[in-house]
Parts: C-alpha cells; sequence; structure tokens
C-alpha cells in the first residue's frame, strides 16, 4: 500500500474542490487565449520531461498530490514559458491542471502574492485529492532572475544612449534564447519544493 501524503487542510482557502473543478483544461485554455498561442504551442514543444523527471512526478501523485492549479495571463512571458511546464508535468504524472486568469480571480492571486505584495504569474499550487495544499511556485527560477539580471546590465552598458525600447527589444532577443535552459531550471526548483513537503 502506497502511504499517502498528510497536509493540513486549509479551510480558509478560495480554492474549494469545487472552484478548483471549474478552472479550463490545458487545451481548452489554449484555444480561448487571446494573445500569443503562437508561443505557447512553441515552449510546449521545449518543455521537455526527462524519464527522471517523469518517474518523480508519478510518484508525487501516488503519494498522494493529484492536483495542480495554475493562475497565469496570456500576454506574460513568464506564463507563455512556464505554464507549458506544468502541462508537461501533468501529462506525465496523472495530475489534474486546471488554470485560471489571475485578473479574473483575484481572491485566488491574493493567497500567493509573491513577498505578499506582487501579483506576479504564472502562480503554480499542488493540491492533494482532497483539495488540501501542498506547496507553491511563483513566476521564474532563481537562477532565470540572476541571469535577467545580468544580461540587463550588459545591455545597457553596451547601448549608452539607446532608447527604452531598443533597450528592452534587446534584452527580450538575449532573454528568449535562454527559455528552454530555465524551463529546466522551474523543473528542478517544482521538485525540490515538493521533495521538501513529502519527503520523496
Amino acid at each position: 500500500m502506497v502511504a499517502k501524503v498528510k497536509i493540513m487542510v486549509n479551510k480558509s482557502s478560495a480554492v474549494t474542490k469545487e472552484r478548483f473543478d471549474s478552472g479550463l483544461m490545458y487545451r481548452d485554455y489554449i484555444n480561448q487565449i487571446k494573445v500569443n498561442r503562437d508561443r505557447f504551442e512553441h515552449y510546449f514543444g521545449t518543455a521537455e520531461i526527462s524519464e527522471d523527471d517523469a518517474s518523480f512526478f508519478k510518484e508525487t501523485f501516488s503519494k498522494g498530490v493529484k492536483r495542480v492549479l495554475v493562475l497565469g495571463e496570456d500576454w506574460c512571458p513568464d506564463v507563455f514559458r512556464g505554464m507549458p511546464i506544468i502541462a508537461r508535468i501533468a501529462e506525465a504524472s496523472g495530475m489534474d491542471l486546471r488554470i485560471f486568469p489571475r485578473d479574473d480571480n483575484s481572491d485566488i492571486m491574493s493567497e500567493y502574492l509573491k513577498g505578499g505584495e506582487f501579483q506576479s504569474i504564472p502562480v503554480v499550487v499542488f493540491y492533494t485529492d482532497e483539495q488540501n495544499y501542498v506547496c507553491h511556485w511563483i513566476e521564474r527560477p532563481a537562477k532565470a532572475n540572476s541571469e535577467r539580471a545580468a544580461i540587463e546590465a550588459k545591455v545597457v552598458e553596451e547601448m549608452p544612449g539607446a532608447d527604452d525600447q531598443a533597450v528592452r527589444g534587446r534584452i527580450r532577443e538575449l532573454t528568449t534564447d535562454l527559455f528552454p535552459v530555465w524551463q529546466q531550471d522551474s523543473i528542478k526548483e517544482i521538485r525540490q519544493l515538493i521533495s521538501d513537503k513529502i519527503g520523496i
């Protein structure tokens, strides 16, 4: 018999089982988005789950972590890079993935403010089958934050006098090249979060 993870019930959460079930499945979400559908599809293609990752998330599922919620918006690069990774995790493990637009679900967003202040997305929340909270992950991996800051500083130095639009465009070009790497870093961080919580 597989041991189930024991998590305290968060009775004050806005995400009841019924609310979770009302969320969009991944393909339904993709089919209704207004912008960046091509980017979601591209980064779904680069979102690779290794055999070891798949085995880990299947074990996570077997220990009772069976639901995952994502808050996001289709215009956000962190979302169109990060959400496909969660879709791949759900696909590999059997987890039930549901997606909620952030701007229409401020009560859920308020539970997961970054630093208690910022409405950063995506927010990825893992639950048991009984809708008990396990852990959550926000926005992007730490490595992406440090690499992005370094790229920004370098571009500003290399483009003295350039207008903001040109600088932002160059930063976007350089960071976009790293998106598949950051996807893998996201998987590593999420694995560590879950492992620390349920002991696998």
